[in-house]
């Protein structure tokens, strides 16, 4: 990108006001936290991280943690869903790859899956963006329930203010 004539020194901050209804960034210095009470409890063994509770346009972005083997969840998505795996591995019943440390997983819209953590996997935690809703159905599509990111701030709340950190502490997630 060229230098503008009057940019004299590239390294100069930008020197306006941001706009008057922009909202402030997220910054998460530890993601994967030491405190085990940032991790918030979603089924046995199940626990998520939140980094960022976008209500206005309903996705979020955590990190899933599972301390077990076996299946976590059977459900469908129709929006999009991105994953980063970073510890650990799992994969879908409904199809023949495996999810690693490293990988990029894209999940379309209609996507519906069995996330399954296999034998010998002690601990798994992966990234993922959800966009919309998470429907969790049975095998043949019935829906037997569901979270968006309004279960998922309410989950927080609850188990933010049962360990002493404070049910406003998701506050610092939500945009």
């Amino acid at each position: 990108m060229p230098i503008q004539k009057n940019d004299h020194d590239p390294r100069t901050p930008y020197q306006l006001p941001f706009p008057k209804d922009a909202l402030s960034e997220i910054v998460v210095p530890d993601a994967v936290p030491d405190d085990d009470r940032i991790w918030v409890p979603q089924a046995e063994n199940v626990w998520f991280r939140p980094l960022c509770l976008n209500r206005s346009q309903g996705y979020w972005m955590n990190l899933l943690k599972v301390r077990k083997a076996g299946v976590l969840s059977r459900h469908r998505h129709p929006q999009e869903v991105h994953g980063w795996v970073l510890k650990g591995r799992w994969h879908y019943l409904e199809h023949d790859w495996e999810a690693t440390p490293g990988s990029y997983v894209y999940e379309p819209p209609g996507e519906t899956h069995t996330l399954v953590v296999p034998d010998g996997v002690e601990e798994m935690i992966t990234y993922f963006q959800v966009n919309g809703v998470m429907c969790y159905v049975d095998p043949y599509g019935e829906v037997l329930g569901y979270e968006d990111v309004f279960t998922k701030i309410d989950l927080c709340r609850k188990h933010y203010e049962e360990v002493g950190l404070g049910a406003d502490y998701v506050d610092q997630f939500i945009r």
